[in-house]
């Protein structure tokens, strides 16, 4: 078997992110054409984790506005046309591709490509208790009023968390 990946998303892959978002997300499904449309505006952040030739994980992330959501199961339209933060829009793991190291390479890989666009801030909605694992990766929840109905749709315990400054050399 070969050596579990982090590589691009591809379309084809979109049938696997369902399936993953599905286990790992219950009631916090998008669209399949929300994820295309993520695919299809910013390529370079979206990865699938390939074990084997099968997709057993997947991140979304793009340029963004900071203090903004972009909500659940929403397009986009575009991507911000004067972005001053990245946004992590999705990380998910199968549940066989747990406890592995996979999510450590992930923040890895998004930590790259934050840096990689030069914005000075990274922010993301943390949901189903994961506002730990984010917040050792030194992100912080930042209090919005303005996010507030966004969030109640991620579900009771959602966290909007945004992280800098990040190191631009």
């Amino acid at each position: 078997m070969t050596e579990p990946v982090w590589r691009p998303l591809a379309e084809a892959d979109l049938d696997a992110v369902r399936r993953i978002s599905a286990a790992a997300y219950p009631g916090l499904q998008e669209r399949p054409a929300v994820f295309a449309e993520k695919l299809r505006l910013y390529p370079r952040g979206c990865l699938a984790y390939d074990r084997g030739g099968e997709v057993a994980g997947y991140l979304f992330s793009h340029p963004w506005t900071l203090g903004e959501a972009p909500a659940l199961d929403g397009f986009l339209g575009g991507l911000a046309a004067a972005p001053d933060c990245y946004y992590v829009h999705d990380l998910a793991l199968a549940p066989e591709a747990r406890g592995h190291g996979a999510a450590a390479q992930a923040v890895a890989r998004i930590f790259a490509l934050a840096e990689g666009e030069r914005l000075p801030a990274m922010a993301l909605i943390a949901v189903n208790g994961a506002e730990g694992f984010w917040a050792r990766h030194g992100f912080r929840e930042a209090s919005n009023p303005r996010l507030a109905a966004k969030l109640a749709v991620y579900g009771a315990g959602a966290r909007y968390m945004i992280r800098r400054p990040l190191k631009l050399e």
